[in-house]
């Protein structure tokens, strides 16, 4: 099976979030009509392979307030080949339309709490009918927040906390945070990635809107192109070249990190197989 971390154009957000450099960031109309297109190129591509694909939406920007987006879930998580299909998102967007994709449609839902009504984004997590996980940005200001949705979601539902960039914790308020998600470890730190072994560029590739594919989003050297087949040459086990891996979508993906038996079959909506949370198995 091939995962595919999916990055188009985009780069517009409707949240104005003090951490993220595409904070109320506008699209042109231009540049949203060359997104759609490389989007939809990009899903007529996945129909056609006759091998087993996964997904993940990694946008820039907030994905799912566009149509072709919710489209997009929806149509591949219907299709044969296509194992898991999930998206990075805000919630900011309705969500009625979910109803319609299948059970291997997904969400990793970020909340922040300066953007959004506590009462109105709990409600939405609480009907949401597909698989997903919920976290925050561990800003000491966050941590009465994450508090309150821990005790608020339903205990099944896991709820991850990402290190704030830059940020150094004590091992006091590590452990505060480690008493919300207690996989915050895996986020604290850095991790010392050169000459590891990684999936990436093996099982798992990024692509971009103009079908460009590298390892993954942090290594800048190309593999080939999606559309012309030609990265296919390139697929093979490999070390990571970089001294350091911080982001979740790329270290979990290194092999020491044994991270694939955490996460199991939720790696791409970061669901862990197991959790203080994890609903018992019927006897």
């Amino acid at each position: 099976m091939l995962t595919i971390l999916y990055r188009g154009p985009l780069a517009s957000c409707d949240y104005d979030c003090a951490y993220c450099p595409f904070a109320k960031r506008r699209d042109t109309p231009e540049q949203l009509r060359a997104d759609r297109a490389a989007l939809e190129r990009f899903a007529g591509w996945v129909a056609e392979q006759p091998f087993q694909v996964s997904v993940l939406f990694t946008p820039w920007g907030e994905g799912l307030v566009r149509s072709w987006y919710r489209q997009a879930l929806v149509e591949l998580s219907w299709l044969p080949n296509v194992a898991r299909v999930a998206i990075q998102t805000n919630l900011s967007c309705r969500t009625d339309w979910l109803s319609e994709a299948s059970d291997r449609a997904a969400l990793w839902v970020t909340y922040h709490p300066t953007q959004v009504p506590y009462d109105r984004f709990l409600e939405k997590i609480r009907a949401l009918p597909v698989r997903h996980s919920v976290g925050i940005v561990g800003d000491p200001a966050h941590l009465p927040h994450a508090r309150r949705l821990r005790a608020d979601l339903p205990a099944e539902t896991y709820l991850w906390v990402n290190a704030e960039e830059g940020r150094l914790y004590t091992d006091d308020e590590a452990a505060e945070w480690s008493s919300i998600d207690p996989h915050f470890h895996y986020s604290r730190f850095a991790h010392r990635s050169a000459g590891l072994a990684c999936r990436t560029g093996d099982s798992v590739i990024s692509v971009n809107g103009d079908g460009t594919v590298r390892r993954c989003h942090f290594i800048p050297e190309e593999l080939g192109n999606l559309y012309d087949g030609s990265y296919r040459e390139a697929l093979r086990p490999r070390p990571c070249p970089a001294t350091a891996c911080e982001c979740h979508i790329g270290y979990v993906h290194l092999e020491p990190l044994n991270l694939y038996d955490v996460f199991a079959s939720g790696i791409l909506e970061r669901i862990p197989a197991i959790w203080p949370g994890t609903p018992s198995p019927p006897r």
